[in-house]
């Protein structure tokens, strides 16, 4: 028998009783797991008497651990009483992995030898330049360093009598973080492991003292030479890494491309729980068609030959249209979070598809008013609720478009200007940050439409042609205008290079 939910995972059906000891074994994930293994829909209830049968735990406990576990949330929804896994989920897939059902896809580079370094010298022979630049090379040396025990390990290495600009400017050139400073002489009193000679330079003091504090600074940094010498020796060759990271990125490209050819409609219909009319927008048409009545049935006919449908609520929507969506993948565009705390005295903002509408898009009035819709279908006012219909999915269209090209939608209301991950954007996906990078190392420019949603009859008759340079430390790309002033990458709506 079938199983809708493993077969795109390409996994054997799991067996409850097998992973009720398993280290990641928690209430959600057996929830995934017992979704998992009936390959259907389940209630609260079911999943807590399966997991009684299966040795987790009493059904009444189950029970309140499966309620109190936030169960509707990715990769399970919540339908009615039920809840259901969505088998395209990038976190499903993860989940299947942290379960053991499926081995790693990629395998991480083989370690080095554990070859056991050279042995160091003991705490009287003195220490060397070379063990200080490979033990405190942009070292923080704060927490078991004194300045006192820095300035000694330094003079010792040089093997004389230092100025303290030399010594700081040794440190300097490691890139080294310290508490040592020219003035810290001053705080080193008589019997002190280190003291000023006539001409002003450091040196290392005589007497027992100053030589036990010395041996216990060699000792300090050759352990940091043997950590680090260790920690090279079992270092993956960087050859191996390097070949590993491009073979990742060409599969990645690779997911990227597959996901980008599929086939997209999004769906808008009303009213939402008995549909009359329904809109269907193909994506990479970009073309509108608009049923009312008995035109549902074409709907229907034309829905088959699309592999992504997107809309709000849309799988409460299609079973009100009598459809099953089989494989194909299903693109919620309901609001990712359903609110926001403002401040501590628990104030919350509700967050609707249309407050997401108006952060991301700049469109003031996204969605109809149910209301008026109800007037215009009442009256028979065909056209004004086709026109009305049609402007909702083409803001519906342009909210979707924003999230795949940045991974997120914005969310804007007061003090408040935040990204919000977009669900329906797949992992490898391309996003304005691939666009970017490519843009960079073709050296060619970037065209973009900022502000609000483009026009949908010419979406590039407000296009910028802007080129992407790198920032200051060079971790990240800039889109700069015409002038050179970086633009908001929060605004743009669309990009493509030109």
């Amino acid at each position: 028998m079938s199983n809708p939910y493993c077969e795109p995972l390409g996994i054997r059906t799991p067996v409850l009783e097998e992973l009720i000891d398993h280290p990641r074994a928690n209430a959600f994930s057996m929830l995934i797991a017992a979704l998992l293994e009936r390959g259907q829909p389940m209630t609260l209830v079911e999943a807590a008497l399966r997991l009684e049968q299966a040795g987790f735990a009493p059904a009444e406990w189950a029970l309140s651990s499966l309620q109190s576990c936030r169960p509707a949330r990715p990769p399970i929804y919540r339908d009615g009483d039920h809840y259901a896994l969505d088998p395209h989920s990038e976190e499903l897939d993860r989940w299947a992995f942290r379960l053991d059902l499926r081995p790693a896809k990629r395998k991480s580079p083989a370690a080095g030898p554990a070859l056991k370094p050279d042995p160091l010298p003991g705490p009287e022979v003195p220490m060397t330049t070379g063990e200080l630049e490979q033990a405190w090379r942009e070292a923080y040396l704060y927490s078991n360093w004194s300045a006192q025990r820095v300035a000694l390990a330094v003079l010792d290495a040089h093997g004389r009598p230092m100025a303290p600009a030399e010594v700081l400017s040794f440190l300097e050139a490691l890139g080294t973080r310290h508490l040592l400073s020219a003035s810290s002489a001053r705080y080193w009193h008589r019997g002190s492991a280190l003291r000023v000679g006539e001409d002003g330079r450091w040196e290392i003091a005589p007497g027992d003292q100053a030589q036990q504090a010395l041996r216990s600074a060699r000792a300090a940094v050759r352990t940091l030479v043997e950590r680090i010498r260790l920690r090279e020796a079992r270092r993956p060759d960087p050859e191996e890494v390097r070949a590993r990271f491009q073979e990742w990125e060409q599969q990645r490209e690779a997911h990227g491309a597959e996901l980008a050819r599929l086939s997209r409609v999004l769906i808008h219909g009303f009213p939402a729980g008995a549909p009359k009319a329904l809109v269907l927008l193909d994506v990479g048409a970009r073309q509108l068609s608009t049923f009312l009545g008995p035109e549902l049935d074409l709907a229907r006919r034309e829905l088959d030959r699309f592999e992504v449908i997107a809309g709000v609520e849309v799988r409460a929507l299609l079973r009100a249209l009598d459809i099953e969506p089989g494989a194909r993948r299903l693109a919620e565009l309901g609001p990712p979070q359903k609110s926001r705390r403002l401040n501590r005295r628990g104030r919350t903002l509700k967050i609707t598809t249309e407050l997401l509408i108006r952060g991301s898009c700049g469109i003031s009035s996204p969605l109809g008013d149910e209301r008026k819709l109800k007037e215009y279908l009442r009256n028979g006012q065909i056209t004004k609720l086709r026109r009305r219909l049609e402007a909702d999915a083409k803001a519906l269209y342009a909210y979707y478009q924003y999230g795949r090209l940045h991974g997120a939608v914005r969310l804007r209301w007061g003090f408040l200007n935040k990204m919000i991950s977009a669900p329906w954007v797949q992992r490898d996906e391309p996003v304005l940050g691939d666009l970017k990078k490519r843009a960079y190392e073709q050296d060619r420019p970037l065209e973009v439409v900022t502000g609000s949603a483009p026009g949908w009859a010419e979406p590039w008759s407000r296009a910028r042609s802007c080129w992407v340079e790198k920032d200051e430390r060079g971790w990240s790309y800039l889109i700069l205008d015409e002038d050179g002033f970086p633009i908001d990458e929060r605004e743009v709506q669309a990009a493509r290079i030109g």
